[in-house]
């Protein structure tokens, strides 16, 4: 064997080459932690900052030409279905309540049961400016528009207790109906009258939680804590099979969003050239999709779900939805610039720095990703994001903040 040197020097430079290996326990202590362990600074790694399609790249000086570019990426990821546009919408019932005409409304799409909602507005003819208020996740699929409406005085009270957690005690699409817009809000895929029934799945029953017989004369709560816990345990199923479809769940959210805000501007009562929508949690993930696709979003504000991929990756990720993942699109874009893609148009993001779904950190650095994006676009009036003190909600302080931002941007 040849010496790679002379003397004792090469033989202790091969020497080295055969050290004793650090011992996984010893390496663990040295590496920064994650919910993936030592992996997470490496997969932390693999995208790059700025993304290859982020408008911070030096190369993007044109903003319609890049998010023309980062748009069409952005839906390829998400896979959209097709679905004709076209559907009829059945009014169950019309009538007063509290100062504001309610409609109940039901359509039907190709797949999946009935879609309710409802529609809210002041008494007239309008137009009034039109709100998509897009519900929450919040652990609970047996509730869809019921989360942040009212159709009557009689409320049961564990959406009261919903209400009073989240909300601040109030139906928030009601009262932005009072202020003078035409509200629609309607249950999302797989919430409300658009849940999966247990009793059309078969093939799963291991390992999935049991469900109180269900009784169709009274919302029993045991039946629904019963459920609430058989579709926590079915979601990840679903978004695996959403997958091999070649699909996505913000895909089918982004479609079936997209032919409410439809609904909404076809009705005559509404203003369709002054849409809005606004969510918290689940509702704003749904925000951070549709505004950032789709220009009839004239405002856009995003509730307790503004965050990074690097966020989920490292720190948060067991704390969310399957919702929330479309593949690959972290290769393209950061989180927050899948809204900012709606860039120049009005944008809010309202946080809270005790929000136990993020880190106050990447929150932060959300903010500066969509100000740099801003800024860049010449229209940094047209964004603005508050931190609140307190965990995940959107309570009266900030909704009247938001609202306020609705003002400004739609009434004007």
């Amino acid at each position: 064997m040849k010496s790679s040197g002379s003397g004792l020097l090469g033989l202790s430079a091969n020497l080295s080459l055969w050290s004793p290996l650090i011992s996984p326990e010893t390496q663990a202590m040295q590496t920064p932690k994650s919910i993936i362990g030592s992996y997470g600074i490496w997969a932390s790694q693999l995208a790059s900052d700025p993304a290859s399609l982020s408008f911070r790249n030096e190369r993007f000086t044109n903003l319609e030409s890049w998010k023309l570019q980062a748009r069409q990426q952005t839906d390829h990821c998400i896979a959209a279905p097709e679905l004709d546009p076209s559907l009829t919408v059945r009014e169950i019932a019309s009538y007063t309540f509290d100062g504001i005409q309610v409609e109940e409304l039901e359509w039907s799409l190709p797949y999946g049961n009935p879609t309710r909602a409802l529609l809210l507005h002041p008494s007239g003819a309008g137009p009034w400016p039109g709100i998509l208020a897009l519900h929450d996740h919040g652990g609970n699929k047996y509730l869809g528009w019921r989360k942040i409406a009212r159709s009557n005085k009689a409320v049961p009270d564990f959406i009261k207790e919903h209400q009073d957690h989240y909300y601040g005690g109030v139906a928030w699409a009601n009262e932005l109906a009072k202020m003078g817009y035409a509200v629609l809000v309607h249950d999302a895929f797989t919430f409300g009258s658009r849940r999966v029934l247990p009793e059309n799945v078969e093939g799963i029953e291991w390992g999935m939680p049991e469900i109180p017989p269900f009784n169709p004369d009274k919302e029993d709560l045991n039946y629904i804590s019963g459920y609430n816990n058989w579709a926590a345990a079915h979601e990840h199923v679903l978004s695996k099979s959403l997958f091999c479809a070649g699909t996505t769940w913000p895909g089918v959210f982004l479609k079936e969003d997209q032919i409410a805000l439809d609904i909404l501007s076809n009705r005559s009562e509404v203003d369709a050239n002054n849409l809005g929508c606004c969510g918290l949690s689940g509702g704003g993930l749904r925000t951070v999709y549709l505004g950032g696709l789709d220009d009839r979003i004239k405002c856009a504000i995003a509730v307790g779900f503004m965050s990074t991929w690097n966020d989920f990756l490292l720190y948060k990720s067991y704390t969310h939805t399957w919702m929330l993942y479309a593949p690959l699109l972290p290769n393209y874009l950061d989180f927050p610039e899948i809204l900012g893609l709606r860039t120049p148009l009005p944008t809010m993001v309202l946080n809270n720095r005790e929000d136990q779904l993020f880190t106050l950190e990447e929150m932060e650095t959300s903010d500066k990703i969509l100000k740099e994006v801003f800024v860049k676009a010449g229209a940094s009036e047209k964004y603005q994001c508050n931190f609140y003190n307190g965990p995940h909600k959107f309570d009266q302080e900030m909704q009247q903040d938001a609202f306020q931002w609705f003002n400004r941007w739609l009434k004007n």
